[in-house]
């Protein structure tokens, strides 16, 4: 099966059109950023700083849509304290939000807040990114909270509870399935009982249009995702227990294969690749490359990883990072901060390196390795985002890097520190896990404290 490049590397757009990134990994939902007049490279000092605004806690990143950036936080209650252990689920009460400000000031316009309790692992705050569409904005708190709110003002259109509404378990690590929107279609992993795992409302209404599917208890945390196979528009749905491919327009299941994540670790989302690839990786269990087909699908091969540690991997054991395809390799960042290549047809690991995911604040002891250190680089992470020829690397340090990722190996162009990381949830480490938005030429960035836009602009 010959493998193609689902990215093109050079999209031309007039350059006076600013390019939104209304949603979870852009207009297209492929973490591509495609605006031109872009700087080739990062100064030494940091890009300059627009703006920079307070915000409270959060994995959320941003979305920027119509000349406005969306986003959710949360702020505790009085007295509250989101517990040592960030493994433990003991209720903490506060309150969500949904921010809006204006993208090119970083004034406040509206925002919606509601109180909820929360009782997961790692309690720092939301975890989806809002979708907007045209005049409607959507977003999914990590208890089960579903707004359509307006756009303009914030105002409620219609809202929901996955727990109330559709008797759904909360996962471990709340709710983090970011909605996708499919014309009148509001598609979501809610986790409900009695095949309503996946559910399709009327993006306008509220209205339940259809529901799908079946995974019992924590069901995990991937986005839904449409892809074409064979001239049929397909729903990819990957829950703890499988990865399945739906009708759209009516949830019906078209193919599925069973594919059990440990601990329900199914963040990063599956690639197209070429015409009928689908590759999919996981933090325990490595990865997987299927065949699809208009109506059925085929196995081409399944990682024999023995474990998520850096000697036990074989190809790709990601934990959140959505890996890149390439040409016929796939890079991502596997269980320990390792920038990988691997051939995609195969699963053979090509190259590794740790300096994507290191910064000038890694120990020296650390850094003089070249291999990962198990005991603090557990989780290391980094999101790839590819610009024309180079990627856009955001790491959890908080430096922004441009570089060149070949088959060949990691070509570091330019990188700058540009925010703190304040999440210390990560084995004791700070980091900051917050997918950044890229729009208008310009690159957005949050922490638990403070939401920052910087202009990338020429």
């Amino acid at each position: 099966m010959r493998v193609l490049s689902i990215f093109a590397l050079a999209v031309f757009i007039s350059p006076s059109h600013a390019e939104d990134w209304p949603q979870w990994l852009g207009a297209k939902r492929d973490g591509v950023w495609r605006e031109t007049g872009i700087i080739d490279q990062l100064p030494k000092d940091g890009p300059k700083k627009v703006w920079q605004k307070p915000i409270g806690m959060g994995y959320a990143g941003p979305a920027v849509a119509g000349g406005k950036l969306f986003v959710m936080d949360r702020v505790l209650a009085g007295g509250a304290e989101n517990p040592a252990n960030p493994f433990q689920r003991s209720a903490v009460e506060g309150n969500e939000r949904v921010l809006c400000l204006d993208a090119k000031t970083g004034e406040q316009l509206w925002k919606h807040e509601y109180p909820t309790t929360y009782e997961i692992s790692y309690a720092a705050g939301p975890r989806c990114t809002p979708t907007v569409d045209g005049d409607r904005v959507y977003a999914l708190g990590a208890m089960g909270d579903l707004f359509c709110l307006s756009a303009d003002k914030g105002t409620v259109i219609w809202k929901t509870n996955f727990v109330k509404d559709f008797q759904a378990q909360v996962p471990i690590w709340g709710f983090a399935c970011h909605p996708l929107v499919d014309g009148d279609n509001l598609i979501c992993l809610a986790g409900g009982s009695n095949d309503r795992l996946v559910i399709a409302f009327d993006n306008k209404t509220g209205k339940v249009n259809w529901t799908s599917q079946n995974c019992e208890g924590d069901f995990g945390y991937c986005p839904p995702v449409i892809y074409e196979f064979g001239g049929k528009r397909q729903l990819i749905i990957w829950h703890a227990r499988a990865v399945v491919g739906l009708d759209p327009a009516t949830g019906k299941r078209i193919w599925s294969v069973p594919f059990i994540a440990r601990s329900s670790l199914t963040a990063p989302l599956p690639r197209k690749v070429g015409d009928d690839g689908l590759f999919i990786t996981s933090f325990y269990n490595g990865s997987m490359f299927l065949q699809v087909s208009a109506d059925g699908v085929k196995e081409v091969w399944r990682s024999t990883a023995k474990g998520e540690m850096p000697n036990a991997t074989k190809d790709l054991s990601s934990i959140m990072c959505t890996p890149i395809i390439q040409g016929e390799y796939t890079y991502g960042v596997c269980s320990h901060g390792e920038l990988r290549c691997i051939e995609t047809a195969t699963g053979k690991r090509v190259w590794f390196t740790m300096k994507a995911t290191r910064s000038a604040s890694t120990p020296a002891r650390v850094a003089a390795n070249p291999e990962p250190d198990p005991r603090i680089e557990r989780w290391g992470h980094a999101f790839l985002i590819p610009h024309g020829e180079k990627t856009i690397i955001f790491n959890e340090h908080g430096d922004l890097i441009f570089a060149k990722l070949t088959p060949q190996g990691y070509e570091e162009l330019s990188r700058a520190n540009i925010i703190e990381p304040t999440n210390t949830m990560a084995r004791g480490r700070k980091v900051v896990w917050m997918h950044p938005a890229f729009a208008n030429q310009c690159n957005f960035v949050r922490n638990d404290k403070t939401i920052i836009c910087y202009s990338l602009a020429k």
